[in-house]
């Protein structure tokens, strides 16, 4: 046998990582929406949500210290949202502008190079669970359980989905998120926190039946800090019709044969789909954010859904008023992008006086 055709070890090229990405995030959500829900944990839509955007943002497993130390971030974003609710309560005006205050700083936080994941449960912290706060204390302290469980779930399971689907050894780290100037940070923030504000204004007539709306306005706020100009509102309102969309084929083919099993398989499915079109293993024309988007949007729908027969309620009218009030928050964001974007400056033409000046008068040649 010729030498030359036996592989060398210089011609091993390590395989596109994109692919274990993609597994490991659709693996990791179902896994996670399975266990949510086959524990019957305290809002099970919340593992599934917050394990996608721990696989979407980690190529990396945490460490232990990593991992307590984020419980830990929770646990401190939630006590300021206990806090705030009883300014909520006594003093309304005075509790929403610190709300909206608090938003603001955290969004900022993240878009000046911070912590994405710290962003997320602040602006979590300070909107769910202060408008829980203001109902009922056990109600705050039934989110908090929520939000403790379904992260320490997402954080077992990212270990998991990387002991199974280790990242290959020479795999280019991907570019840390550009640090925008101060201006520019500033005038997203903004954005995000008016995006977030009226569903939790919303949300404190009903906070346990508008959660999902709060954690779908969080999804646009940071998707409106990452869109492009161009094309932006597009995208926001696609990314939620798709997901909705999805959700009711989700719901037909679940509707098939009822048990987690299937609920898992088929979440396996469409997240592998979703996955595929996220990592650019089937190039689209839309970013990232949108398929991330679709699938938090997907999530929401059909785990609220799901909830809500087994409550004995009416699923299909609470569906329609839940995407209906979901269609409506996007179509506000794609209010506040249009109304905070900095309109590109035209050019003014001379007047007639600068036409005409002494200084730009040439002498005529004798």
């Amino acid at each position: 046998m010729p030498t030359d055709a036996m592989p060398s070890d210089a011609t091993h090229a390590d395989p596109d990582p994109r692919a274990r990405r993609a597994l490991r995030l659709a693996i990791g959500t179902a896994l996670c929406l399975a266990i949510g829900f086959g524990l019957d944990l305290p809002i099970p839509m919340v593992a599934p949500v917050l394990g996608l955007f721990l696989l979407a943002s980690m190529n990396r497993p945490l460490s232990f210290k990593a991992g307590l130390g984020l419980i830990v971030v929770v646990l401190v974003t939630t006590a300021l949202g206990l806090l705030l609710s009883p300014v909520l309560r006594y003093y309304p005006l005075s509790g929403v502008l610190l709300i909206g205050l608090g938003l603001f700083l955290a969004f900022r936080f993240g878009m000046r190079g911070g912590n994405n994941l710290v962003s997320l449960f602040l602006a979590i912290g300070l909107t769910m669970i202060s408008a829980a706060g203001t109902i009922d204390f056990r109600l705050a302290a039934i989110v908090i359980e929520a939000l403790v469980k379904g992260l320490f779930v997402a954080v077992l399971v990212l270990g998991l989905c990387h002991w199974l689907l280790p990242e290959p050894p020479n795999a280019p780290v991907p570019p840390p998120p550009p640090v925008l100037p101060d201006n520019e940070a500033s005038r997203l923030a903004l954005r995000a926190s008016l995006v977030v504000l009226p569903a939790f204004l919303l949300a404190l007539t009903d906070p346990l039946g508008y959660m999902p709306i709060i954690l779908k306005s969080i999804s646009l706020g940071r998707q409106s800090g990452v869109a492009a100009a161009q094309g932006a509102a597009r995208e926001l309102l696609g990314s939620t019709l798709l997901g909705g969309a999805l959700a009711i084929v989700f719901w037909c083919a679940l509707s098939l044969f009822v048990n987690l099993w299937m609920f898992f398989l088929w979440m396996l499915l469409f997240g592998l789909v979703a996955a595929r079109k996220l990592y650019r293993l089937a190039p689209t024309r839309h970013p990232p954010s949108f398929w991330l988007n679709t699938l938090v949007t997907l999530i929401i729908l059909l785990g609220q859904s799901v909830q809500d027969s087994v409550a004995g309620k009416d699923v299909y009218t609470a569906f329609a008023v839940r995407m209906g009030l979901f269609i409506v928050v996007t179509l506000y964001a794609c209010l506040m992008l249009r109304l905070l974007e900095p309109q590109p400056r035209t050019p003014r033409k001379p007047g007639l006086l600068h036409r005409y000046s002494p200084g730009r008068l040439k002498r005529s040649p004798p």
